[in-house]
Parts: C-alpha cells; structure tokens; sequence
C-alpha cells in the first residue's frame, strides 16, 4: 500500500532549523502501516531534510557550519542574476538535498535515541513550506 500525506510548517528562514519529529510519527501512525519506508520530500530549492540530536548548542553549530561552508553575505552569480539574495540558501540546498528516508518497523519510523527529524528552512525570508511525506508498505 502506498500512502501520502503532508507535513506543513512556518518558517522565518534565514537558516531556521525545526523539528518535526512528532508530526511524522503523527502521520506514520495514521498510516495503519506496519512495516515499510517513509519518504520526506520538500518540493523546493532553498530547504534540506535531516536528523540530528535537537539541542540548543548542535542547532547553533549547524547554522555556523552552513555559514562556514556557504556564506550568506559572499557572492553568488544567482544573486547577480536574479537579484533576490538567496544564491547561498540554493547552494546549501543543493550540497543537502531535498528528501530523507526512514524504515517504518512496528508502525513507528526508526530513529535512534537522540535522532530526530529537521526541516531546515535557508532561504532569505519567512516561508509556508509543505513536506510530502509518502509511505510505502504493509
């Protein structure tokens, strides 16, 4: 059986890492399903899906590695062209990717002990964002 629903958040951009472990769990347990995968998927190309430990100094550290790696502030012919600003949010995006993939085991979606689900909003501004969450199993 395959199953789709979505995940609906609010973000204030700029990097804004949140956590929607429960949301999924929510969703997979709707489901009725007991043993498969589910798919994240953020159609979209300035956000990223992930896990992580959900804790105050990781989210600062992850926010710091990504300015590191792709400065909001450098230059980026994306900015030249389109002049929106945002060249960095697409560059952290595409080094990301858009999905994450997690077995489902006896109804629940299989996380370690301190692992959880993030959805990390790069973009320069505030956002309405929908996760497409598919299931796949029995």
């Amino acid at each position: 059986m395959i199953v789709t629903r979505e995940i609906k958040v609010s973000t204030k951009g700029h990097t804004d890492i949140i956590n929607i472990t429960s949301q999924l769990k929510d969703v997979v347990a709707q489901s009725r399903l007991s043993s498969g995968m589910v798919c994240l998927f953020v159609p979209g190309t300035t956000a990223t899906l992930t896990t992580m430990e959900y804790e105050p100094g990781l989210i600062k550290d992850v926010r710091q590695y990504w300015e590191k790696v792709a400065g909001s502030r450098d230059e980026y012919e994306h900015n030249a062209r389109w002049g929106d600003g945002n060249g960095y949010a697409h560059v952290r995006s595409a080094y990301s990717g858009p999905s994450l993939v997690i077995p489902i085991i006896e109804g629940k979606p299989v996380l370690g002990t301190w692992q959880e689900v993030v959805f990390i909003d790069f973009d320069n501004r505030a956002r309405s964002r929908t996760i497409l969450v598919q299931m796949v199993g029995e």
